[in-house]
């Protein structure tokens, strides 16, 4: 997420590979009803109006601890924020999907895979979908999808999802 410091910056895990130099990320997940593919600067109008309306929500699930969204989410600050995740993705350090609709039309949301600050963790996957579709069968059908996806397809040995397998 914008604003989050990985662990690698922060000293609190060893300097490694989050994935391995011969894995080939995902560029493009197709589900029934969705598509998912890296998020990029090109993304950044939709994204915006994803985020603004859905910003009290985001505000509430996100908060404090990571810092996201501003409460001065700007249409700059979109841009560098979505730049930002398009680096990370390149660097290879975080991954962020943008979810579509199949036709690429419509935003659904976004998520994320990045380092667990968590020792007992390889990664962290966060995701969220704009209001028109919280609570949805378009948003049960894509949390069981992601979680799916990134313990099958991604090399990771343990996952967290934050607010999907916490409490």
């Amino acid at each position: 997420m914008p604003g989050r410091t990985s662990a690698r910056q922060t000293g609190r895990r060893s300097v490694r590979e989050f994935v391995p130099a011969d894995f080939v990320v995902p560029t493009l997940v197709a589900g029934p009803r969705f598509q998912i593919r890296p998020i990029t600067v090109h993304d950044v109008v939709k994204d915006y109006g994803a985020v603004i309306g859905s910003l009290e929500r985001l505000r509430g699930r996100f908060g404090p601890e990571w810092g996201w969204p501003d409460t001065e989410f700007t249409f700059e600050q979109a841009l560098i924020d979505v730049a930002w995740l398009q680096k990370e993705g390149q660097l290879r350090r975080s991954f962020s999907y943008v979810v579509t609709s199949p036709d690429d039309e419509q935003q659904y949301g976004r998520i994320h895979v990045a380092p667990s600050d968590d020792p007992g963790a390889d990664a962290c996957v966060v995701f969220w979908v704009r209001d028109d579709q919280a609570g949805t069968s378009l948003e049960r059908e894509l949390g069981d999808f992601v979680e799916e996806w990134v313990t099958t397809a991604w090399p990771f040995e343990a996952v967290r999802f934050p607010g999907r397998d916490e409490g």
